[in-house]
């Protein structure tokens, strides 16, 4: 009906803003989206330019809360019973999501059975706890792919990397407990990571819409695999308690049989929960990031006074500058999940004035590990560990660097808060190839040391 690329663009950003209004279903998008494209036919028809059309159109239709908030009121039996997952007499319908929880399942099962062969093979701690990722990450990604249905050749293509990492840490001549490994142990999750990401956007991964989703998707998953493990620790402790006062030792029980499961299976659960979820209630990223965002800026604020007061940049502990750098790491996760719930079309406000201070603290703490870092380099030469460190600094700065700038310009009103995002999502792949870099040249270079 319109061929127009620009008018197209407008729409499909209307209704991506649209879907992020979680309660609202396809169905009741597609219908909102025929009813838009009706109107604007008939504006277009009275004389009206594309673009003229569409905003008259999208103002005539009313705020998109109000249609959310009227949508769950017309269909308020369909929401709880997707929330409680009760069987309604709707057939079909409610047959695909228990067929998709018995995949859950079976998936979940199989992985905890997975490692817990692995545990009881001889495996030494080292060797385990390299391999662990491999031996879990997999089954999450069959679920992905599974559900977005992925061609044979997406197919064939996730295999690469679980066999690539794979052969990497099990050919590799590690020294027992040595730096390379542990480094090699933290860096494969990452990769393969990646490979989930891949599964996730079912092969799509130049889509920048489908990268920010899998932003979200990754946010979201922290939450509820932190709610799992919290609940479930809570739970085992009180079972372990109750035995224990009936004189009976079940530690060996849980250590041995029942934590080789769990953990598994909240991993693929906790992912399976992001996905039923997201179509029934608004997503939780917004409340996070608002809560969590001021509370970072005042750490990273009192981190830079302490090391300004310190003065010392050669002596500080490795300890230190350790955390540092999962501190930078999780202020990158917040302004990534920060993007990813926010809505594009909206003007800039006082939460995206918080977001610069944010990258502007991060950049001078990121700045001062830098100094300190070349300085220990320089003095004392070139580990595994600082060789990590710096590179690891030194993408972090880029990212941060160039964020600042753009959001300083969508600030300014000279550019849309879209730039902040593709910038982003363009920038992900860097992660993963340095991620690589680190698994597969690291220990090389170091002698697997």
């Amino acid at each position: 009906m319109m061929t127009d690329l620009a008018l197209e663009s407008q729409i499909g950003r209307w209704r991506g803003y649209v879907e992020r209004h979680r309660v609202i279903s396809t169905a009741d998008v597609d219908e909102m989206e025929d009813h838009l494209r009706g109107r604007i036919s008939d504006l277009v028809a009275s004389g009206l330019a594309d673009d003229e059309a569409f905003l008259v159109a999208v103002k005539r239709m009313g705020s998109v809360d109000a249609i959310s908030r009227e949508f769950a009121r017309e269909h308020s039996e369909r929401l709880w019973k997707q929330l409680v997952l009760v069987p309604s007499e709707q057939g079909e319908r409610t047959r695909a999501p228990r067929r998709e929880l018995g995949v859950v399942l079976a998936l979940a099962v199989c992985a905890g059975a997975v490692l817990e062969v692995a545990l009881r093979s001889g495996l030494d701690d080292g060797a385990f706890a390299r391999n662990a990722a491999v031996l879990v990450l997999p089954f999450l990604t069959g679920y992905f792919a599974w559900k977005r249905r992925v061609t044979a050749g997406v197919a064939a293509a996730l295999v690469v990397p679980f066999a690539v990492v794979a052969l990497a840490l099990n050919l590799f001549p590690f020294e027992s407990a040595g730096a390379t490994e542990i480094i090699a142990a933290i860096h494969a999750p990452v990769v393969l990571w990646f490979a989930v990401g891949f599964a996730y956007v079912g092969g799509d991964w130049r889509s920048h819409r489908r990268r920010m989703d899998f932003i979200r998707f990754t946010g979201e998953w922290v939450v509820y695999l932190t709610l799992l493990a919290l609940g479930g620790g809570v739970l085992l402790g009180l079972t372990i308690g109750a035995f224990t006062a009936l004189g009976t030792d079940m530690e060996w029980v849980i250590e041995d049989w029942v934590l080789p499961f769990c953990v598994p299976g909240a991993v693929i659960v906790a992912a399976w929960l992001v996905e039923a979820k997201q179509g029934v209630v608004e997503n939780i990223a917004p409340v996070l990031t608002r809560v969590f965002t001021p509370i970072t800026i005042v750490m990273l604020l009192v981190l830079l006074v302490a090391f300004a007061v310190d003065g010392d940049l050669v002596d500080v502990d490795r300890t230190l500058l350790i955390l540092m750098d999962l501190i930078l790491v999780v202020v990158l996760g917040l302004l990534l999940y920060s993007i990813s719930a926010r809505e594009p079309l909206d003007p800039p406000d006082l939460f995206d004035r918080m977001q610069l201070v944010l990258v502007v603290s991060a950049l001078a703490v990121d700045l001062v590990m830098l100094t300190a870092m070349l300085t220990r380099i320089a003095e004392f030469g070139v580990s595994p560990n600082k060789a990590v460190a710096l590179g690891l600094n030194l993408v972090l700065l880029a990212n941060l660097a160039w964020s600042g700038r753009l959001l300083v310009g969508f600030l300014r009103g000279r550019m849309g808060f879209e730039s902040v995002e593709r910038w982003q999502t363009g920038y992900l792949p860097v992660f993963g190839v340095w991620a690589v870099l680190v698994l597969l040249a690291v220990p090389p270079l170091f002698d697997f040391a």
